[in-house]
C-alpha cells in the first residue's frame, strides 16, 4: 500500500469525494465535498482519484503540538505535575500572629504547596537561562551557588511532597 500525500484526491463508499489535508501515522485527514473533514484509518477502503506525491515529512498535529508543549514546558516552567503527601491533601494551614487580638489566618495547604512548586520551576527555569547565557563561567558558578542556597532555604517545605524526587536538594555536607 502507497501512502497518500497531502492533496490526493478519494472517493469514499460513505462520505463520498474528498481531498486530503493532512496525514499521521494512522489516518489521514480528508475533507469532503458533503461531509466536511473527517478521519479515515489509512488502511480503509476508498477509490484513489489522484495520488498526490508524498514529497515531505508526514507530521500531523498531534505531533506538532505535542513537540510544542514540550519546548513550553522545558523553557517556562510549566513543570510536570508534582503530588502533595497524602496526609496533606485538603489540610488548612493556620498563621497566628504573636499579638494578641489579632485575626488568625488560615490557607489551604493545595494553594500554599502549588505555590512552593512554582517557585521551584521557576528556579529551574532560572538555572537553565544562566547556564545557556553569555555569562562568563565564573559569574555562571556564582549565580549556580545562589540558586543552590536558596533551594538549601526551601529544603523545609520537602515534608509537603510525596515523592523524593521532587524534593529540594541544596548543598551537600561533606
Amino acid at each position: 500500500m502507497k501512502l497518500l500525500g497531502i492533496g490526493s484526491r478519494i472517493n469514499h463508499a460513505e462520505y463520498g469525494k474528498g481531498v486530503v489535508t493532512n496525514v499521521s501515522s494512522k489516518d489521514y485527514w480528508v475533507t469532503f465535498i458533503d461531509g466536511g473533514l473527517e478521519t479515515i484509518a489509512i488502511d480503509s477502503e476508498f477509490e484513489v482519484i489522484d495520488a498526490a506525491e508524498n514529497e515531505v515529512d508526514t507530521v500531523s498535529f498531534y505531533d506538532v503540538e505535542t513537540s510544542l508543549l514540550s519546548i513550553l514546558k522545558k523553557w517556562n516552567g510549566l513543570g510536570e505535575p508534582v503530588a502533595i503527601g497524602d496526609k496533606w491533601k485538603g489540610g488548612n494551614m493556620k498563621l497566628e500572629p504573636g499579638q494578641a487580638g489579632l485575626a488568625h489566618k488560615d490557607i489551604p495547604i493545595d494553594t500554599f504547596f502549588h505555590k512552593i512548586v512554582m517557585l521551584r520551576d521557576r528556579l529551574r527555569v532560572m538555572e537553565q537561562k544562566i547556564n545557556a547565557s553569555n555569562l562568563e563561567e565564573i559569574e555562571k558558578v556564582e549565580l549556580q551557588q545562589y540558586i543552590t542556597r536558596i533551594y538549601g532555604s526551601l529544603t523545609t517545605f520537602n515534608v509537603l511532597f510525596k515523592s523524593q524526587s521532587d524534593y529540594f536538594v541544596g548543598e551537600k555536607t561533606k
